[in-house]
């Protein structure tokens, strides 16, 4: 079967024909769509297997960095949501779709105290554009299948992941749901733990803050032309390609 990607866009979205070119390098096919066409109806989610939610800066990160889709996604959505991901389908949020999913709490549920994880400000509270690199954690989210490491940019202003307490964090990594994660000396926002991503507990709905879809084909690595003498030179990708094969192989 070859999945069909609803890619989301609201003003400020910058990211979403890149994301569509990485899940049709992939094999899907995607369609891009406003937010405001499926607040208008939901039934249109009908039509998909994947949902994504890609980065940029929803309604200009007015407040904080996605709060304004994210409340509108809980106030409207979160019903149709929880329904797409029940129904054996997919979610990704990147960058800002990983702020959009946590603080809709479709991704960590809210408990009697309210949300349980947010995320805010880098440490160095300034914007941060780099790559990094990442380990993987664990085997739960369906879109890290069969990875181990990967290189991949980062681009944001509030990517450090919290939690309200120790023993959130604790519950999230016993449940394998931490799933990737920055080297430690590599964490470019001071993320508790480590974490650059996070996936739901059927490991089907899965945020991440660094960017697979700038990292697609292995020219976009900055150092690829010192790559040239490795002889997988020819046959290799983008690490970030893998997590949209992923998505399309679930429905294989």
């Amino acid at each position: 079967m070859k999945p069909n990607v609803l890619i989301l866009r609201a003003p400020g979205t910058n990211c979403d024909f890149e994301t569509a070119y990485a899940f049709e390098l992939a094999g899907a096919t995607t369609e891009r769509i406003h937010i405001n066409r499926i607040l208008e109806d939901s039934s249109i989610l009908n039509r998909f297997q994947v949902m994504c939610f890609p980065g940029g800066f929803s309604y200009g990160d007015d407040i904080a960095a996605g709060r304004v889709l994210a409340t509108k996604a809980r106030a409207h959505l979160f019903d149709a949501i929880s329904k797409f991901r029940d129904d054996d389908k997919l979610i990704l949020g990147i960058c800002n779709g990983f702020q959009i999913l946590v603080k809709s709490g479709v991704l960590i549920a809210d408990d009697e105290q309210g949300a349980p994880a947010t995320l805010t400000w880098n440490k160095s509270g300034v914007y941060t554009d780099r790559w990094t690199r990442l380990v993987t954690n664990g085997s739960k989210c369906v879109f890290l299948n069969g990875v181990k490491e990967m290189y991949l940019p980062i681009a944001h202003a509030e990517g450090k992941f919290m939690t309200r307490d120790l023993s959130v964090l604790d519950k999230l990594d016993s449940e394998g749901r931490l799933a990737l994660r920055y080297l430690p000396e590599d964490n470019p926002n001071g993320s508790t733990r480590d974490v650059a991503g996070v996936c739901d507990e059927t490991g089907r709905v899965f945020g991440l803050m660094p960017h697979p879809e700038r990292h697609v084909d292995k020219t976009q690595r900055p150092n690829w032309t010192r790559m040239k003498n490795d002889p997988d030179f020819p046959t290799r990708v983008g690490d970030g390609l893998v997590i949209f094969k992923n998505a399309v192989e679930y429905f294989a």
